[in-house]
């Protein structure tokens, strides 16, 4: 054979290796699955935290590219809000957005991710506990013990909340004796120790049941979110400041099966858009809250600072009820003591770092502020 002939059969061999080559590469193209999961709020579509759980989701479908995406649902759409985590232990749903305090029927110890002063933190610094300080550990073990197969992300430091929206102002402790007042948590057992008659409603019907007279007052969350819900339409008087809830944040729940059965990749973009998430919905809640807290005093509602007697009634039930939990429950204690020993550092240092950001806002807004 020449070497002409030699080349040629040569190229006609690779020439026809590359067509087979080509014809058979066809089908094994892999074409982009999409993951589907569907998730539910504990939330009405109107409320902002609705939008903060739709917010995460189109992170995480944004950054997955087709590959994952999540769809959420309001509250009492496949199950009723307080029901979000035994649907998403059993699959029923594959994930949602709520608050741990919600569960806290399932074990006492887990309203301490939000109710209660948290030995003086505020909601980010219980976030940094919860990341570096061993409370996500503590909230796994609780889970487990519970048989609950779920994956929890925390996120989301909500400002702290008011006392909530009243009839009447409450100028005393004793005005507190007798009113029949909606909370959840262990906010529940703080304000019964104060002699209030409280009613653990979910979200959705607290402004109803407020509007019929079933309950005197209610505390929900934020400015956005209490003039969505139409708080102002049911009642003209909101107290700010409290240490029932001074330091929640949100909860992200998974079915854990489903979670660890996403690629690599995938749950690390579920990571990071918790991440992400947390931090556009801190910015976005200081805009749209203070936006909303000038819209709901241009509808007539009053705002009271709430005294300090109230304040300090609030603080000493808190020490009785963890006193009687802790005794009763020794994860309760375990996180109680967790969460001390983290708030004494961490507390130290910021208190001593951090400027009085009043002085400066005051000297520039306050009373006797100097016009430019």
């Amino acid at each position: 054979m020449s070497d002409k002939k030699t080349v040629t059969s040569r190229r006609g061999m690779l020439k026809g290796a590359a067509v087979a080559a080509g014809a058979m590469s066809v089908p094994m193209i892999a074409t982009a699955q999409t993951t589907s999961l569907r998730f539910q709020s504990t939330w009405p579509s109107k409320d902002i935290f609705h939008e903060y759980a739709q917010d995460f989701a189109k992170k995480v479908n944004d950054m997955a590219g087709g590959k994952l995406k999540i769809e959420v649902l309001p509250s009492g759409s496949v199950v009723p809000a307080f029901q979000l985590l035994e649907a998403v232990a059993k699959g029923t749903l594959d994930g949602g957005h709520g608050v741990v305090a919600y569960h806290y029927g399932k074990n006492s110890a887990l309203a301490l991710w939000g109710s209660g002063p948290a030995y003086g933190m505020d909601p980010n610094m219980v976030l940094a506990w919860h990341n570096y300080g061993g409370g996500k550990a503590l909230l796994e073990e609780i889970y487990a013990s519970l048989n609950l197969d779920v994956t929890s992300f925390l996120y989301g430091p909500m400002p702290t909340q008011p006392l909530g929206w009243f009839k009447k102002p409450v100028a005393k402790v004793a005005d507190m004796k007798g009113l029949k007042f909606r909370t959840v948590g262990l906010a529940v057992d703080v304000f019964t120790e104060m002699g209030t008659a409280v009613n653990p409603l979910p979200g959705g019907e607290i402004v109803p049941a407020l509007d019929r007279g079933l309950i005197d007052a209610a505390e929900f969350n934020n400015a956005s979110s209490d003039r969505l819900l139409g708080f102002p339409d049911v009642a003209k008087n909101c107290m700010l400041q409290s240490f029932h809830q001074s330091g929640e944040q949100f909860e992200i729940l998974f079915n854990k099966t489903k979670l660890n059965a996403l690629p690599a990749e995938l749950k690390a973009i579920v990571d990071y858009a918790v991440q992400a998430a947390s931090a556009d919905m801190s910015w976005k809640a200081i805009q749209r809250n203070s936006q909303d807290y000038i819209e709901l005093k241009k509808q007539g509602v009053k705002f009271y600072k709430t005294p300090d007697p109230i304040l300090r009634a609030q603080l000493e039930a808190w020490d009785k009820t963890i006193a009687k939990k802790a005794g009763e429950n020794a994860i309760f204690k375990k996180v109680l003591d967790s969460q001390k020993a983290f708030a004494q550092r961490a507390g130290q240092w910021q208190n001593d770092y951090l400027v009085d950001f009043k002085m400066a806002y005051n000297h520039y807004f306050g009373k006797g502020a100097k016009k430019s």
